[in-house]
Formats: C-alpha cells, sequence, structure tokens
C-alpha cells in the first residue's frame, strides 16, 4: 500500500471527529428513512393506537421533539468540556504526548457521536411535523424512535461518567499505554531470525539521496521500495527509520549506484507528518510509557508508585520479547537484500526503557530498588548472552548512581543486594538467586 494512503488512513482511525460525524450522518439518513415510511401509510391506525408508538398530536411531538433536542445538544456540550477537562488534567500530569490515546477512545467518540447523531436525528423529523391547519402530518413511528434514542442517551451519559473517570485515572492509561507496547511487540518482531544486512563497508562509496521535505518519517513502504531497488539493479539503504525526523536537504538515503528517479521513489514511498506517531515505531510506543514515570517522579507530581508500576509493565514487555527476534532491517528482493532500513537493536531498546526513568529517580531508593528488581525479572527470561549483557549494564548503571545519590545507608545496603541477587540469577539461574536473596 502507498506510504501516503496508509498515512491518509491511520490520521482517520485517529481524529475524534470521525466517529461523531458518522453518527450524524447516520441520524439524518435513518429520519429520511422512518419518515419516508410513515408518509407510506405502511403504520396502521391501529398500531398508531398501540402502547409502542407515540399516539400524540403535532403540537405534543413539535414539544416532545424540542425538548428531545435542547437536551441533547446541552449535554453534548458538557460532554465535550468534561473531555476538554480530562484532556487538559491528562496533559497536566501524564504527558501532552499521551493525548492522543485519548482523542483516539472510541469511547468518548462514540458517545459524543450519539448525542450529535440523536439531535440530528430530531431536528430532521421535527420539520416533517405538520398541525391541521397546515396540513397535518405526525411522523407516529419516527417520533416513537426519537424517544428509544433519548433513552439511549441517559444510558451513554451513565456509561461516559463511569468511563471517563476510569480513563482519568494513571494506573488505567499505564495499562492502555503498555497494550500499545505489548501490541508494537508482536507486530514487530519475529519467531525466527532475520537476515543480516551487508556490512557497512559496502556502502562507503554510495550514491547519496537527499530530501527537501521535514518532519518525522511516519510511514514506509518496504516492499515497494525494495522492489524499486531490485528492479533499478542496485541496493538502498536509508538513513532513517520510521519515527526519526527528517532534515530538509539532508541525506536520506545511500544507493550503490546512480539511478535516476531515486528521490521521486523514495518520496512516494515514504510519507513525513509534524508529528511523532508511526505503527512502525517501537520505540515511540515505549517512550510514551516512560514519560509517564518521568512526570511522576518530578517534585511537582512526586509519585514513584506510578514510576515503579511503569517500571513493571516495562520488564513484562522485556519477557515477551525473550523468545522474539527483533528486526534487522533488511527487506529482500528476489532473495537478495535489496532495501536496509535502521533498526531498533535490544539495547537501544531498553536505553529508552530505563535511561531517563533511572536519571529522574536519582535519590529515589524505592524506584532504583523496583528497576533492579525488573531487570532481574527480565534477566531471567533472557537466554541471549549479548541481551544478557545489556541488562547488566543497565544494573550496574542503577548501582553506580545509587551510590553516588542515595544517602542513607540501609537504603544503599538494599540496593547493593538487589544488585548482587541480579548477578546471581544472570549466572546461575532464578531459583539459586532466589535462595540466595537474604545471603
Amino acid at each position: 500500500m502507498n506510504a501516503r494512503l496508509k498515512k491518509l488512513l491511520a490520521a482517520f482511525s485517529d481524529t475524534f471527529w470521525v466517529v461523531p460525524g458518522l453518527l450524524v450522518l447516520g441520524g439524518i439518513a435513518l429520519a429520511l428513512i422512518l419518515v419516508q415510511l410513515d408518509r407510506s401509510g405502511v403504520i396502521s391506525k391501529a398500531m398508531i393506537q398501540s402502547a409502542w408508538l407515540y399516539s400524540g398530536g403535532a403540537t405534543g411531538a413539535r414539544t416532545l421533539l424540542g425538548s428531545v433536542a435542547s437536551s441533547t445538544i446541552s449535554t453534548a456540550g458538557t460532554i465535550f468540556s468534561i473531555t476538554i477537562a480530562a484532556l487538559s488534567l491528562a496533559a497536566g500530569q501524564m504527558g501532552p504526548r499521551l493525548l492522543r490515546n485519548f482523542t483516539r477512545d472510541r469511547g468518548n467518540q462514540v458517545t459524543l457521536g450519539i448525542f450529535l447523531g440523536t439531535f440530528t436525528y430530531t431536528l430532521m423529523v421535527l420539520r416533517t411535523v405538520r398541525t391541521r391547519s397546515e396540513g397535518e402530518f405526525v411522523p407516529h413511528l419516527s417520533l416513537t424512535v426519537d424517544i428509544v434514542l433519548a433513552f439511549c442517551c441517559v444510558a451513554t451519559l451513565v456509561y461516559f461518567v463511569g468511563h471517563m473517570a476510569g480513563r482519568i485515572n494513571v494506573d488505567t492509561v499505564v495499562d492502555l499505554v503498555s497494550d500499545d507496547v505489548r501490541r508494537a511487540i508482536a507486530r514487530l518482531t519475529f519467531d525466527e531470525p532475520q537476515p543480516e544486512p551487508p556490512p557497512l563497508q559496502v556502502w562507503r562509496d554510495g550514491i547519496t539521496v537527499t530530501d527537501p521535505r521535514r518532519g518525522y518519517l511516519q510511514q514506509l513502504d518496504t516492499a515497494g521500495l525494495a522492489d524499486w531497488a531490485a528492479e533499478q539493479n542496485t541496493r538502498l539503504r536509508l538513513l532513517v527509520r520510521p519515527g526519526d525526523y527528517v532534515f530538509p536537504g539532508a541525506p536520506i538515503a545511500v544507493m550503490l549506484s546512480e539511478v535516476e528517479g531515486a528521490a521521486a521513489a523514495i518520496s512516494k514511498a515514504t510519507a513525513v507528518s509534524e508529528h511523532r506517531a508511526s505503527s512502525a515505531d517501537l520505540e515511540f510506543s515505549v517512550r510514551q510509557l516512560v514519560e509517564v514515570a518521568v512526570r511522576a517522579l518530578s517534585p511537582g507530581i512526586n509519585d514513584p508508585h506510578t514510576a515503579m508500576s511503569v517500571l513493571d509493565r516495562l520488564g513484562a514487555a522485556l519477557c515477551d520479547l525473550a523468545a522474539r527476534h527483533l528486526s534487522l532491517g533488511v527487506t529482500l528482493s528476489g532473495g537478495q537484500p535489496a532495501l536496509v532500513v535502521p533498526a531498533i537493536d535490544y539495547g537501544g531498546l531498553t536505553d529508552a526503557m530505563f535511561h531517563m526513568i533511572r536519571q529522574n529517580a536519582a535519590g529515589s531508593a524505592a524506584v532504583l530498588i523496583r528497576q533492579i528488581e525488573v531487570l532481574t525479572a527480565a534477566v531471567a527470561c533472557e537466554r541471549t548472552p549479548a541481551r544478557q549483557a545489556e541488562l547488566q549494564r543497565h544494573a550496574d548503571l542503577v548501582l553506580g548512581d545509587a551510590e553516588r545519590d542515595v544517602s542513607t545507608p540501609d537504603d544503599l545496603e538494599d540496593i547493593r543486594k538487589r544488585h548482587a541477587r541480579f548477578d546471581t540469577v544472570r549466572l546461575h539461574g532464578p531459583v539459586v538467586g532466589l535462595c540466595d536473596i537474604d545471603g
């Protein structure tokens, strides 16, 4: 699929107004259909006189429809105000980059859409009501459906209050973002080892390709660009990956031989945006989670429990990753490497997870202890020596920061014990480490 089309579809899926807009159109269509049924005479007088359909006159119908319209639009304004207040709270306590999780929330979108759709439906029905002097017409079926929609709005309002109260809970936000991390790991990692990229020396005499655009690389059509490179009998190495910033006039790629139209092919296969949000950017999901912890550790909030909760989710993500293989950024065409894209490695991923939390937790013994415990759980799951070495590096950094910043001897001793247990688990396994914790 073309990268720009994928960017457009991603933008529509995250846009707040799409679902409300569709429900408004649905309200208009439903009103037109039901009013036409009322005009067609399908609804018999016996049905109108039954207890299931509205049986009042035109004046009562107008009063009813006016009441539903005014109440739904005023409640929709209240819902919008509550949503804005929740967004402001989330931006202040959890970071503005997490607002995307609120605006794309289907519960908020559907709630607003139901009220706006009911309001639109009511107006469309109201315009068809006629008194006896105007040539009497009362759309009984349409009015009955309007009453049903009003009750649906009441139920939706009750749901919305509970839903929003849960959504602004920091633990709920942490769970939502950690779900994004888990899905990104499942989507962007593999069961089997990936093909190795050509050595860097291959690109030493390559031809650079520049790009006049600016913004974050959001979408990349790797298959299409690899096929183009294979057709041109060349190899292409991008210098940016999804989530990286593209600087205007800077080199964006290197190719082994000069080919006419390379810049146009790269432009067609990529899409940039002013926001860093890409489904192919694993580090972006991790940084969203880390931002919650960093803000929780700020002096204005001072919530170490949230930071420890984030660390638990990061440890779970590393355990999910233990049996998986990261992409090496190589795309084959015809069995040969045609495109190489920079790929995040395990060290870079753990740096994104732990560096900022450790740096902002200086002096907080509880958070540093929890970080070493999370690293211990991750190293117990991990069997790859290179990955274990990366986890060891972070455990050593935590101990080094603790020895410099933690002034209470008992707290420092606790951190040293946790670090010693980490070493034991790494060398001898979790069972020996469990037995060794008190020693």
